[in-house]
């Protein structure tokens, strides 16, 4: 099946599929320890680790602010502009796994971290018939009808990339490779700096954003008004055994798949935000297999103005 021109519909057929009327993004808490059951410690322990970790995060921030080496991994976005390429997919449509091969493959064709930043959401309406995907996340889902919203469309389908915030249906063609060229040759309208680290089994992740030009004018010929931080924390080489549903018996492969999604933050008035948080990754995440990715997006009409990705440091 061709899922560059078709979807799924839960009646079994190929044509795109409507949701309901597309929600607004919950604006998720962001927390400077993560949120758990107690651990069986002392408080004044547990308060000690948790001031070392905060003290860490606060480091390198102001190491990514300044420009200083540290040991944590970091990164800054170039000139250019670079792609944000979002796959909408799920375990549980029989559709989607040649895209999220198409995804696996970017770099290997050339389509690196220096021009395409991608992002693989699973989404939670296929659930329902017969596999439920491990992966998927309801706000997922309510990101994909937002992106739709924003482009006065009920549509939503599986698999869908979306790419700079916009539906981009010949992902399977060169029209891709194209497009992310003509992105790539235009001036980066937003600045993003990223670290990430271990401590003590958890990982910090730190971003700093600026906007570049207030007001400025996009590709699309509208103006930049509401610039919003989003981080996400992904995970590469997933291998996942599906037992049942459309896939069952198929082991399927994974790669920038959002385990933990940040944001929006707004940024202030003078153009700046920072975003920092410490996440217990999941058990079946290899530490090596992690990654983030910060982007600067328009929230009123949903163009992205800039997006970095980084890998953690193999130990």
């Amino acid at each position: 099946m061709q899922g560059a021109t078709q979807g799924r519909m839960q009646d079994g057929g190929q044509v795109y599929l409507m949701l309901h009327p597309p929600q607004l993004l919950r604006r998720t808490t962001v927390h400077a320890y993560p949120q758990g059951p107690a651990m069986n410690d002392s408080r004044n322990a547990c308060g000690a680790r948790s001031a070392r970790s905060a003290l860490f995060a606060a480091t390198i921030l102001a190491a990514i602010g300044s420009g200083a080496a540290t040991a944590a991994c970091t990164a800054v976005s170039p000139p250019h502009t670079l792609a944000l390429a979002e796959l909408y997919t799920s375990e549980g449509c029989d559709s989607c796994p040649p895209a999220d091969r198409w995804m696996s493959g970017l770099d290997a064709r050339g389509l690196g971290a220096d021009k395409v930043v991608p992002l693989s959401l699973h989404v939670d309406y296929w659930d329902y018939i017969g596999w439920k995907d491990p992966f998927a996340q309801a706000q997922f889902t309510e990101r994909q009808r937002q992106i739709a919203r924003l482009a006065n469309s009920k549509l939503v389908y599986t698999p869908q990339v979306v790419l700079a915030g916009r539906d981009f249906r010949g992902w399977a063609g060169g029209g891709f490779d194209s497009q992310v060229k003509a992105i790539n040759a235009r001036p980066a309208r937003a600045a993003i700096q990223l670290a990430l680290d271990v401590v003590e089994g958890k990982v910090s992740v730190a971003a700093n954003a600026a906007a570049k030009a207030a007001g400025t004018v996009g590709a699309a010929g509208a103006t930049s008004t509401k610039p919003q931080l989003f981080v996400a924390l992904i995970q590469n080489r997933i291998v996942s055994p599906v037992k049942a549903g459309e896939n069952r018996g198929v082991t399927l492969k994974h790669d920038y798949v959002v385990r933990e999604w940040l944001g929006p933050v707004a940024l202030g008035a003078d153009g700046k935000a920072r975003l920092e948080k410490i996440i217990i990754p999941p058990k079946s995440a290899p530490t090596n297999d992690l990654g983030v990715v910060a982007f600067v997006q328009d929230g009123a009409n949903g163009e992205v103005l800039q997006a970095l990705k980084l890998e953690a440091c193999k130990s």
